[in-house]
């Protein structure tokens, strides 16, 4: 489906007195407090997040997945999808590829859709959580912790293959997510487990081009309950720099116990120069991969304050890799993919908003009503103006939302595609 520019104009158009006014109103009031609008409105146009290519369809749970119509069933189908949701939002201008899931036919033919579609390659994603067919060895005691040798190599030999498929297409960085765990107390021993892990990273850390990077997820648990072997920040942070100083630490929001502080971690991942990588999704009791900021809105906005004081004061922490990670088994997967993108840009511009030189100030004071009424102003601030201005000047819409639905985007899908497509993915 391809959207023409005067769509999105005629849909703008009705709705664009409304947005001038509140869009005047906010920055009025910003102004009387020193906040540069026209700094902030750059800074969220620039702000680009990557789309999955296993999030374009319908997710599922471990007791069923139910199909929404309309799926891509190609790897250029998926990009398509993200060209919609970049089109709509200019927000989403990156694919994210989990191989084997999405090994191009024609890496040339995939780069000028790409283009077209004016999406990136940002990072590659291997895949040892799950056999696939015709696999020699099998994952099920795990992969680069395994205590078989063979069953290592073939793991290594996946992740250099992966790095040499995203060479092809212009990643510059791969995220290894590690399922290896125990259910049971003496399943495994957890030394060699590490020890294991740590040496089969650094063999695939070697084999990447001197310009990648290497970013280390991790995961307090499932799918195994006992233990996981990369199971908390600290050991990711460990095992990045036993590999060396172009392998990070990743975050995904969603890989943490209950209340965990994340915004302190991030904090000082940056602090070593070691964050890498954002996986941003939202979770009401463990992994729950829902869509960005609709559980914890103002967690996600006190992490994005640590992340812009970061940014702005840690030079020795390289470039993030920002990325959605959910599972979309109940909504349209480009409505909520777009909803996520909405949430990301309202945090990110809020923290924008705080004055981090007053919040110094009253930190080093130890005013500690004062630092809360800094933070809560800024998060109380609508600032929805602000992102729909971003996304008008760089041409998208004022509401990605209504317009998905005002084009009747999942209808043409189904139309073009049949409602029995199923997307790979989870």
């Amino acid at each position: 489906m391809k959207l023409k520019q005067q769509q999105l104009e005629d849909l703008n158009k009705k709705g664009l007195s409304d947005h001038k006014s509140h869009f005047d109103y906010t920055t009025q009031t910003l102004s009387k407090n020193n906040v540069d609008v026209n700094q902030v409105i750059k800074k969220l146009a620039e702000f680009q997040v990557a789309i999955p290519s296993w999030a374009l369809g319908a997710g599922g749970t471990r007791f069923g997945r139910f199909s929404y119509g309309g799926e891509p069933a190609s790897l250029e189908q998926k990009i398509e999808d993200i060209g919609l949701i970049h089109r709509l939002t200019q927000t989403a201008g990156a694919v994210s590829l989990h191989i084997p899931w999405d090994v191009p036919n024609d890496y040339n033919a995939i780069k000028e859709l790409a283009a077209i579609n004016k999406i990136k390659f940002d990072a590659v994603n291997s895949n040892t959580f799950q056999d696939q067919k015709n696999q020699k060895e099998t994952y099920k005691y795990g992969s680069l912790s395994n205590t078989s040798a063979a069953v290592r190599e073939q793991a290594i030999a996946h992740n250099k293959e992966v790095i040499e498929i995203g060479n092809k297409l212009g990643s510059k960085s791969l995220t290894v997510w590690l399922a290896d765990g125990a259910s049971f107390p003496g399943q495994n021993n957890f030394q060699t487990a590490l020890t294991h892990t740590q040496n089969s990273l650094i063999e695939i850390y070697e084999d990447m081009p001197t310009d990648w990077k290497m970013f280390i997820e991790y995961k307090p648990y499932e799918p195994y309950f006992y233990s996981t072997v990369i199971q908390d920040w600290g050991t990711s942070l460990m095992l990045a720099n036993g590999c060396g100083e172009r392998a990070y630490t990743l975050v995904d929001l969603g890989h943490h116990l209950p209340n965990t502080n994340i915004e302190q971690i991030v904090s000082i991942l940056m602090l070593k120069g070691k964050l890498g990588g954002f996986h941003f999704n939202d979770s009401k009791y463990g992994d729950d991969d829902i869509t960005v900021g609709s559980i914890k809105p103002y967690a996600l906005f006190l992490i994005f304050n640590e992340l812009v004081y970061g940014m702005q004061n840690n030079p020795q922490n390289p470039e993030l890799g920002w990325m959605i990670d959910a599972s979309h088994n109940l909504k349209d997967p480009l409505e909520d993919l777009i909803q996520s993108l909405e949430a990301i840009q309202e945090a990110y511009a809020k923290a924008l908003l705080i004055d981090q030189q007053a919040l110094r100030a009253a930190q080093e004071a130890n005013d500690v009503s004062l630092c809360q009424e800094i933070l809560q102003g800024a998060y109380r601030t609508d600032v929805r103006p602000l992102v729909r201005e971003a996304r008008l000047q760089t041409g998208g819409v004022i509401n990605p939302i209504d317009a998905y639905r005002k084009l009747e985007v999942r209808e043409q899908l189904i139309k073009e595609r049949g409602k029995n497509t199923i997307a790979t993915g989870l």
